[in-house]
């Protein structure tokens, strides 16, 4: 990200010296104030990301800069630049809302990590705009849209994952899986079974559901297998006893584990968190879609669907995996997908 910079310092050379240390494709941004007074005007004239500040200025020195901008509440991120590292100054700055405290002379090193601190603080930032916007134009209401860049970019970590798990299958049933381009979107629960598109509602299904939570999201897996699928399933993982109720429930367990398994995992390193699953809950078995969604629909309110269907080339196999994340989860998730688009 390019942020618009302010650096405050009675001293010419330390201006220059603190700008020539900035990243080469901010410098267009950077603007300059000898006195905090002039840092003020600058603050309430134009739209500033980060102020370096010093604190020993005339007119009006650091500290009471850092006292009017929280009086004001103008929003920009404060990193103090000063000589003047006694404890109580540090502790000081920071009680007044800095961002960090840089002594002097500059250091590569801390300057550094103070600029990967600001990036992370400042696209929270935007995240949350991006979020509130979104609350603003009433897109988590029943008529919700998701965002089209948010919703390409939920699709395409769906896909490198739904490819990881597709590979898993195909290596363990030597088989060739066929992938589908992901569904993505937040649905009322009422509508969640017409997401299921590729499941025909005449024929009867077998659900489980798997919990999972990790770093502020949460939500089920859902995976809905056609009834039609055990004969083919036993034949490929080499079962060959009687197919009852009792043996479809261990295959629909086993196929749930490996693909709901194989899918948060991929998800997950890919926005660098990890997941708990909690154990497997039986929805329902044969038995229609919409009926276990009905049995089911205290489960889930308004949710982010993303949906997967696979199938088995050459074998009656369809299954579909919905990973259902819950309301408050999104925030989180938009967060992650800002970081994403940052890099």
């Amino acid at each position: 990200m390019v942020a618009a910079v302010l650096i405050c310092d009675d001293s010419n050379l330390a201006r220059k010296q603190m700008a020539r240390s900035l990243p080469a494709d901010w410098q267009e941004k950077i603007s300059f104030a000898g006195h905090g007074q002039e840092a003020m005007e600058v603050l309430k004239r134009q739209p500033i990301d980060l102020l370096f500040l010093d604190l020993n200025m005339p007119i009006l020195d650091g500290y009471e800069v850092l006292q009017a901008i929280k009086e004001q509440g103008i929003p920009v991120k404060v990193v103090v630049v000063s000589g003047d590292v006694q404890p109580e100054a540090h502790e000081r700055v920071m009680s007044y809302g800095a961002l960090d405290f840089i002594r002097k002379p500059v250091s590569a090193e801390k300057l550094g990590e103070v600029l990967q601190q600001f990036t992370a603080a400042h696209t929270e930032q935007d995240s949350q705009k991006v979020l509130e916007r979104a609350l603003n134009a009433n897109l988590l209401s029943n008529n919700f849209a998701l965002d089209p860049i948010l919703r390409d970019v939920f699709q395409e970590l769906t896909n490198v994952a739904m490819g990881q798990a597709g590979d898993l299958l195909a290596r363990l049933l030597k088989v060739f899986v066929k992938l589908p381009i992901p569904n993505v979107n937040v649905i009322e629960v009422s509508e969640l079974h017409m997401a299921i598109a590729s499941v025909e509602q005449k024929e009867t299904t077998s659900a489980v559901c798997q919990g999972f939570i990790g770093g502020g999201v949460s939500g089920e897996a859902l995976l809905i297998l056609n009834d039609s699928s055990f004969v083919d399933i036993a034949k490929l993982m080499k079962y060959e006893g009687r197919i009852n109720a009792k043996t479809e429930l261990e295959l629909l367990m086993d196929v749930g584990n490996i693909l709901i398994g194989s899918v948060l995992k991929g998800l997950a390193e890919q926005i660098d968190m990890s997941f708990s699953q909690g154990h497997p809950v039986v929805l329902g078995q044969h038995a229609p879609v919409s009926e276990m969604i009905k049995a089911n629909a205290g489960r889930w309110k308004r949710t982010l669907a993303i949906e997967i269907s696979y199938g088995i080339e050459n074998y009656n196999i369809n299954c579909d995996l919905l990973l259902l994340f819950t309301e408050d989860s999104i925030k989180t998730l938009n967060y992650k997908v800002q970081f994403l688009l940052e890099e």
